[in-house]
């Protein structure tokens, strides 16, 4: 591996750094950091295998040793790291409507807290 520079946040990671396994091998290249920025939770990385399309993979934060200026480096060996799935979609975002909010029965919120507090229910 190259001096990769100085360790960094998740935060500024820029795409097309190398990614490098634990034992050095150059896995690839950063096409994008997966976070919940509002949260302020790293969540994982994404990377090309190729030069050409399809060699996508995803490795879990837990599994990211270190960030740097020019660099990633990865907890697992390269054997490990081939055996990485490549990145699935997003599951989509969780709605709930008012119907999800009122029980079997009918009654909303108002009349469960006046049962709470001795009022007809």
């Amino acid at each position: 591996m190259d001096n990769l520079g100085e360790p960094i946040s998740y935060l500024v990671v820029d795409k097309g750094v190398p990614v490098y396994s634990s034992d050095g091998k150059n896995l690839g290249w950063v096409v994008r950091v997966l976070a919940a920025r509002e949260a302020n939770m790293f969540d994982g990385i994404v990377f090309d295998t190729t030069k050409g399309p399809g060699g996508h993979r995803f490795v879990d934060a837990p599994e990211v040793a270190a960030l740097y200026e020019r660099g990633v480096v990865l907890k697992i060996d390269a054997a490990e790291a081939a055996e990485l799935r490549e990145p699935s979609a997003n599951p989509g975002a969780l709605s709930v409507s008012p119907d999800d909010l009122v029980g079997k029965g009918g009654g909303g919120f108002m009349s469960r807290v006046r049962g709470l507090f001795g009022g007809r229910r």
